[in-house]
């Protein structure tokens, strides 16, 4: 007999209401356009219009709430390339405490704008030399912080599987349901909900190319790691699958798609052409598979997470000017 998994279906329902009226319930786009041209029915969840502009918000808000109050008032510490560490700056302002992020040198100058502008102190490292887990726990440590991390954290994985949760009620029944994979914390929550749902509902995960550990994971049945990846999609530029997410996604996880970083632009200029949305490099992978090719076969209804819209418009008008 399977052991338990350690997020379930309930713990995704809890988070939702926990997250009631406090996250934003995010709309889900169509376009008669993209379903002609893929040749399916598409529904894209539109985690960009969320709080800090994506997804991140839910998974670290559910987290960070349920933490006691004498370690809430202490404050908490996080580290991330962007939007958890904005997910966790505001966190922690709407929670009313303090907190302290752990920060690449080279992180976008609006993630880090933004996640200073919430009130949150930020530490750098360097990503290539660096390892950001052992700094991280380090921080949290010598300063008595509550850690709340990416995605390694069975609270953090239920509140992002909220976003699924609003999608299907919206949709109803899906075929396959398509979501952008960096650590996995955001499919983990994605499959545990639409997998509880809807049990026949293939569940594809999108990686760059440069970082395809996760699909290199579930392959061989073990964790592996890469070299820290380079690609646009900065979200999604980490080495090795969580120990937590690896454990459900090698379980519930049907499918890793890759796309390159060509493909995400291509996805970009789609989105943003065609659904009138701005999508980060991260947030489109979802969308470039589909566009691309990559989900074979392609079932009828196709859900896809956006999984988020932060990017500044210099750097979004380069990338779309290639």
């Amino acid at each position: 007999m399977a052991a338990a998994l350690p997020v379930t279906f309930d713990d995704v329902r809890a988070a939702a209401a926990r997250l009631e009226g406090v996250v934003h319930r995010t709309p889900v786009v169509t376009s008669r356009t993209l379903n002609a041209l893929v040749g399916a029915e598409v529904f894209v969840k539109c985690e960009n219009f969320q709080r800090v502009g994506a997804f991140k918000f839910r998974g670290a808000y559910n987290a960070a709430a349920q933490l006691p109050p004498d370690r809430l008032a202490k404050g908490i510490a996080a580290y991330s390339s962007g939007n958890h560490a904005q997910a966790t700056a505001l966190a922690a302002r709407e929670l009313g405490t303090s907190a302290v992020i752990l920060m690449p040198e080279d992180a976008p100058r609006l993630k880090r704008e933004a996640t200073a502008g919430y009130g949150a102190e930020i530490v750098t490292y360097d990503r290539y030399t660096e390892d950001r887990t052992a700094l991280g726990t380090a921080l949290a440590e010598d300063r008595g912080l509550a850690l709340i991390p990416p995605y390694d954290h069975p609270h953090v994985i239920a509140g992002q599987g909220t976003a699924t949760l609003e999608l299907l009620d919206g949709t109803g029944p899906l075929d396959a349901l398509i979501v952008p994979v960096g650590g996995g914390g955001l499919i983990a929550g994605s499959a545990t909900a639409a997998k509880a749902l809807h049990p026949g509902i293939r569940v594809i995960g999108v990686e760059p190319e440069e970082g395809d550990d996760t699909k290199r994971s579930l392959e061989s049945g073990a964790r592996v790691t890469v070299p820290v990846p380079r690609t646009i999609a900065d979200g999604q530029a980490v080495p090795t699958p969580g120990e937590i997410t690896f454990e459900i996604n090698r379980r519930l996880v049907d499918a890793i798609a890759l796309v390159s970083d060509a493909e995400i632009v291509t996805a970009m200029r789609f989105a943003f052409e065609r659904l009138k949305i701005v999508l980060e490099p991260s947030g489109a992978t979802g969308l470039a598979a589909l566009l691309a090719g990559r989900v074979d076969p392609l079932p009828p209804r196709i859900g896809i997470i956006a999984s988020g819209g932060n990017i500044d418009a210099r750097r979004f008008a380069e990338l779309l000017g290639r």
